[in-house]
């Protein structure tokens, strides 16, 4: 861990309360932080109403795609939903398969196999889907990458619908339908959503079409973890998609949800973006990384209360087994980045001890901890999986996008991506990275920056800043916690815990009063705290024995006065 950029960002005195504001100045100053520059903007972010939501009839290809789907259903033809086996992947299936269902369809899901089959569409699986009934098959959060397989499908007489949100990389693929906001031609007014958000509004079209206007209450709480998993912006149709489907989860229709809740161990009177993001994702993830995808899928799908808990406990057991396969691989890869350190300004790894399991969670990690483009690579059989991770400073699809004729496949965002490749070819693909990476990060600080929202005294966020930030709930990317810097604050007790020290607990006091703070990894600042510091956190609620307290989540710290 290491210490942070600070950029406070500039606080306008002029956000007075008036009939066009009627916020508090904290309020709007957070507001404007996040780009919302209008009263209107201002007014629907924060009673989030459906203004939020875009017209589902303006995404490209919808009705092609709803014209066809509804034809399977007058004849009675067989329908598969082919989706990715990440978080977002098996939501996006489970709820389009759901909804499909009820609209009077025959469907059934195919979720690959991260192993043996990787990520997108396979022309063996298309052709297997074909020879077993399929006549249609619509995809979920994959497919805008597989032109030959969309040819492919094409040449057999199977009907093709993508439904994704990744980058196009390729072009469009000619089949009945692409629905991505993505494209170019969309006129869709928001374009970063989740693939079980394009899935649903996909469906939010079929419903309308229908005459239903039940599909939030059904729906949403999957399209919300999908979303929350995937780590797109919580604003616009993300916003309102997360504000619908998280009250549904504190008292699911769904036992496998409500199992897998309880083992997670969240409060469900407490669940919020970051319960989803921290505790729910990852373990829907879990499945594919250690086993099938097909598991979590079935734990979301079950009406049965005693298969619900068999496949909890069944999926929490595969979570354990992940995280210490993570911790193993996490701990070869640190052995390798060490000799790149600290000239490179991109981390590529690899070698047949990786694993694709876990390599996307890895890569993440040296990111937090090297804050460096990071790209895992697992060797196997001949050919090389990699898991890439990035900074904002750094466009990783762009980055691949120059390495494209080494790359037997690739695709994914700015932020995260991932490829295939002969392994003969990844000495090529490192130096070109590493080429790209020291053009495109030139004169860059890699530093982490930590971005503050406002300056405040200590003693104003027991007062009115975290009840009044609640408005701007839920909170993730896009739309981060506030965080705030306060100075001149007094240590009066500091705590070593966790293994080894790893974590600080800390008591402060600033106006005679005392607050609770934590500092996660902060053990290795040992001998950096002094008697008065500034301090840069975030305020969350610590429920612990029944009681809620305002707890500092500490981000970094310096000594008082050292600017």
């Amino acid at each position: 861990m290491k210490h942070k950029r600070w950029k406070v960002l500039s606080f306008l005195p002029d956000l007075d309360k008036t009939d066009d504001n009627p916020h508090s100045p904290l309020i709007s100053q957070l507001l404007l932080n996040r780009g919302l520059t209008t009263p209107e903007l201002c007014r629907d972010f924060i009673s989030g109403n459906e203004s939020l939501a875009g017209d589902p009839f303006l995404l490209p290809d919808i009705p092609q795609a709803i014209g066809r789907i509804f034809q399977a259903i007058l004849r009675g033809e067989k329908i598969t939903v082919y989706g990715d086996f990440d978080a977002d992947g098996i939501t996006g299936t489970a709820l389009l398969v759901e909804g499909l269902t009820d609209l009077g369809a025959q469907v059934e899901a195919y979720l690959p196999d991260r192993h043996s089959e990787g990520h997108g569409l396979k022309t063996e699986v298309l052709e297997s889907l074909k020879e077993k009934g399929s006549s249609l098959v619509i995809t979920v959060d994959c497919g805008i990458t597989d032109t030959e397989a969309a040819d492919f499908a094409g040449r057999k007489g199977l009907d093709l619908i993508i439904t994704d949100h990744h980058t196009l990389t390729r072009g469009i693929p000619e089949c009945v339908a692409v629905i991505n906001p993505d494209r170019d031609d969309s006129l869709y007014p928001f374009k970063f959503m989740a693939g079980a958000g394009v899935a649903f509004k996909l469906l939010e079209a079929l419903f309308h079409a229908s005459g239903r206007q039940d599909i939030y209450e059904k729906y949403a709480d999957l399209a919300a973890i999908g979303t929350i998993a995937d780590m797109v912006p919580l604003i616009g149709d993300n916003r309102f998609l997360v504000l619908k489907g998280l009250p549904l989860l504190k008292n699911s229709r769904r036992p496998g949800l409500r199992e897998l809740i309880k083992n997670s161990g969240v409060d469900p009177e407490g669940i919020d973006a970051d319960a989803v993001a921290w505790s729910i994702g990852p373990r829907l993830n879990t499945a594919s990384r250690i086993d099938h995808a097909l598991l979590s899928y079935k734990l979301l799908t079950t009406s049965s209360a005693e298969e619900a808990k068999e496949l909890a406990r069944e999926l929490e057991k595969k979570n354990t087994e992940r995280q210490r396969l993570t911790e193993k691989i996490y701990s070869l890869a640190l052995e390798q980045v060490q000799s790149m350190l600290p000239l490179s300004k991109i981390l590529v790894v690899s070698g047949s001890d990786y694993s694709s399991s876990v390599n996307g969670i890895v890569a993440g990690r040296l990111v937090d901890e090297f804050y460096r483009p990071s790209i895992v690579i697992e060797k196997n059989n001949g050919e090389g999986y990699g898991s890439a991770r990035s900074i904002p400073e750094f466009d990783m699809i762009g980055a691949l996008s120059l390495c494209g004729e080494l790359l037997s496949k690739y695709g994914g965002h700015p932020g995260a991506a991932g490829f295939s490749l002969p392994v003969g070819m990844i000495p090529a693909l490192e130096g070109r990275l590493l080429e790209i990476a020291a053009r495109e990060l030139e004169g860059v600080d890699l530093i982490p920056e930590v971005t503050i929202d406002a300056e405040i005294p200590l003693v104003q966020g027991l007062g009115t800043a975290y009840k009044t930030m609640q408005s701007l709930a839920p909170f993730g990317k896009g739309n981060p916690l506030p965080t705030f810097l306060s100075r001149g604050v007094k240590v009066v007790e500091n705590r070593y815990i966790g293994d080894k020290g790893k974590h600080v607990r800390f008591k402060l006091m600033s106006e005679n009063v005392v607050w609770q703070a934590i500092g996660f990894g902060f053990g290795e600042f040992a001998g950096e705290f002094t008697q008065n510091m500034d301090i840069v956190y975030t305020l969350n609620i610590d429920r612990w024995g029944g009681a809620e307290t305002i707890e500092l989540n500490l981000k970094d710290f310096r000594p008082s006065g050292q600017d």
